[in-house]
């Protein structure tokens, strides 16, 4: 059977040179006679598995022994609990860029347990269809947050927020995560869930400065305190072992693709196939974000109907194209680009809208 072209959001697509090596390696790896998802996670052979894994991170990101990466469960929705439970305290607010529905369950989490918060810029005046070009912090702010792209509609930093000298800022780097180079040095701490760019569900890479850890205070619960992951490589319980795996094969893909700076015009190649497809329908297809804040991993569109947009959705199946359905929330279609997608796959969807466009407009 053909594979489709996979414009999901997430789980989204994988490499398909990934899939093969994991087929592979599934019913007995390496010729140990069992699965990655049999092996005992204390033996030395998946000890191999997750060391390669948290070394190609640093390798990639180009992060020094200053910096410890981390393997969590729970989801980007966990670490927006996590992060205010280990940072925020009575004295210090939680200092948040709104950009979205992600930034918006940031906000609710960190209230839920009490701690105080502070928006310190939204684009919500707009539907949350740009990226606020400043922001005013608290006077005593624990962090700044921000979420570097907007999954749902469509937004995406192209540029690292600056902050004032001690005032740590921390990303949920979910949805481009791996996706272009990214000064990591500017960061206390970076969060992202596997699903868009690296692996399948199941697992969140931390970044986090080994210094920012050393502020954090005692009594927390154990599976919530991240020096609890820290001090024991990821392993104090029994870690997504076959996520983890799967994310080491992504990066070495990521690495013999020829690491972040080809991935970046790869990326800007195939959302350039779409926008284009948009900006020259004379309105038929109507982009949600400002041009210099578009997505290159979530192209969000709309179509002059309801009526439209389903039969685009439909034909577009029928073409073997899937997952171009807005989110539930919005409406409207949504082509999620992530770094897996092959460039044929862009170009196809864009020549598929000119077609639609030429019948229907």
């Amino acid at each position: 059977m053909e594979r489709v072209h996979n414009f999901n959001a997430g789980p989204a697509v994988l490499p398909e040179e990934v899939m093969r090596e994991a087929q592979a390696d599934f019913f007995n790896y390496k010729g140990m006679g069992l699965s990655v998802m049999e092996m005992s996670h204390r033996s030395k052979e998946y000890q191999a598995i997750i060391d390669e894994t948290h070394a190609a991170i640093k390798r990639i990101y180009n992060i020094g022994d200053d910096y410890d990466v981390l393997f969590i469960q729970g989801g980007a929705s966990m670490q927006f609990l996590m992060t205010p439970m280990n940072f925020a305290t009575a004295e210090k607010e939680v200092n948040i860029i709104h950009t979205g529905v992600w930034s918006k369950k940031a906000i609710e989490q960190a209230k839920l347990i009490g701690k105080k918060v502070h928006i310190a810029a939204s684009s919500e005046d707009k539907k949350f269809s740009y990226i606020p070009k400043g922001y005013e912090l608290s006077d005593n702010p624990a962090y700044l947050h921000i979420t570097t792209n907007n999954t749902i509609y469509g937004s995406e930093w192209h540029k690292d927020p600056e902050v004032p000298a001690g005032v740590p800022l921390i990303a949920d780097a979910s949805s481009d995560f791996m996706s272009r180079p990214m000064d990591v040095q500017r960061y206390s701490m970076i969060y992202a869930g596997a699903q868009k760019n690296v692996g399948p569900a199941g697992c969140v890479v931390v970044i986090v400065k080994k210094d920012y850890l050393n502020t954090i205070g005692e009594g927390l619960p154990s599976m919530l305190d991240y020096n609890t992951y820290a001090k024991n490589g990821s392993m104090y319980n029994t870690p997504p072992t076959f996520t983890i795996y799967m994310i080491g094969l992504v990066l070495k893909w990521i690495e013999s693709f020829g690491g972040l700076d080809k991935v970046l015009q790869n990326n800007l190649t195939k959302a350039g196939y779409i926008y284009d497809a948009i900006d020259k329908s004379n309105g038929f297809y109507k982009g949600h974000v400002v041009a210099e804040d578009r997505s290159l991993m979530n192209i969000t569109f709309r179509l002059p109907s309801e009526e439209l947009e389903a039969q685009f959705i439909s034909e577009a199946k029928n073409n073997g194209m899937i997952g171009l359905k807005g989110h539930r929330s919005t409406g409207g279609c949504r082509a999620s680009t992530y770094n897996s997608l092959p460039l044929p796959a862009a170009k196809a969807l864009s020549e598929f809208m000119v077609e639609f466009m030429k019948k229907n407009g």
